[in-house]
């Protein structure tokens, strides 16, 4: 037999975890459980934790198993008791007709396991004709069946879904991943900052070399993201279930891209707070200002995001404003 599916090393061992170990053993879990924070592999390790010990039961104290239909150990992903729902296509949305597939799974007895689980992957990608048919599946569950819903986005799912599952949230405490030439750039993009905060200038050379050297941060922006996004997705790709089509592929891949634009961006942030430290430490009340007005313009622009606007563009007019806010500081 295969070894358990662990948890993910730095949640073993916590009270979340501990909890839902706990209840799977009293076989008391909830039938419905909403895995939300900001990373979506990691809530993905977790979900697949949680899975095998449900498709696993351990033996109980009498020494008989719960259920010993096979003496094989599947792994969770292949494991023919465990279900996958996962966005599809370039707009990476949950069909209504993928769901209504999912939800007929579910309804049949367990092939091997003591009961079925269910994977839904960013389940805030359901539209709102999948979102209203799983939802009647949340208020009449299926029986013997654990339904496990991933987000990065809690609040937008409907709230009669949020309603009806039990929450348990996963702060990631993981940095960017690494990849050549970003800590370059975050450390150009601080030196860059320190130019500006030096005063507003009339020097047309200066001008010129922040000009060039914010349009040089947004072109290598881009090639660092394409490469991240690139080795990240060779990675993962081998870990895939073979089973997956195209659209769902696309699907995977283009979440990749959107996850690690959104971690290059909160290291930006970092990388914007880390330069003015020293001086809000020193109570330069100017930089206070001008640091609050950098950081709103920031978060902004990521919201954009989710709207699709291109990373490139969100950028720019980040740089841009950052331009006028540092330079015009004091």
């Amino acid at each position: 037999m295969t070894a358990a599916t662990p948890w993910p090393p730095a949640l073993a061992g916590t009270p979340a975890v501990a909890v839902i170990e706990q209840a799977i053993a009293r076989q008391r879990l909830s039938h419905s459980l909403l895995l939300h924070g900001d990373d979506h592999e990691l809530l993905e390790a977790i979900a697949l934790a949680i899975a095998d010990r449900l498709l696993h039961p351990a033996e109980s104290a009498t020494g008989a198993a719960m259920k010993a239909t096979t003496s094989a150990r599947f792994a969770p992903a292949q494991h023919p008791d465990c279900f996958a729902l996962r966005p599809a296509g370039k707009m990476r949305q949950i069909s209504a007709d993928a769901t209504r597939a999912l939800i007929t799974k579910v309804q049949v007895s367990p092939a091997l396991a003591p009961r079925k689980v269910a994977i839904l992957h960013e389940v805030d990608r359901m539209n709102v004709q999948a979102a209203n048919i799983f939802l009647k599946t949340l208020e009449e569950p299926p029986a013997n069946t654990t339904l496990l819903l991933l987000t990065t986005r809690p609040y937008a799912l409907l709230p009669t879904i949020r309603s009806r599952v039990l929450h348990f949230r996963f702060p990631s405490a993981a940095s960017v991943v690494a990849v050549d030439g970003w800590e370059a750039w975050l450390g150009d993009y601080r030196a860059w900052l320190g130019r500006l905060a030096e005063g507003a200038t009339t020097d047309k050379h200066a001008v010129a070399d922040h000009v060039f050297t914010l349009y040089g941060l947004v072109a290598r922006f881009n090639a660092v993201l394409e490469f991240a996004t690139d080795a990240t997705w060779k990675l993962q790709k081998e870990k895939l279930p073979a089973d997956l089509d195209d659209d769902e592929q696309i699907a995977i891949e283009t979440g990749i891209a959107n996850g690690l634009r959104s971690r290059l961006f909160i290291e930006v942030e970092q990388a914007t707070l880390t330069f003015a430290l020293p001086r809000l430490l020193a109570g330069d009340d100017v930089t206070r200002r001008a640091l609050t007005t950098a950081i709103d313009k920031l978060e902004h622009n990521v919201r954009l995001l989710r709207l699709n606007l291109n990373e490139a563009a969100a950028l720019e007019d980040f740089l841009l404003a950052s331009l006028r806010i540092w330079s015009r500081r004091s």
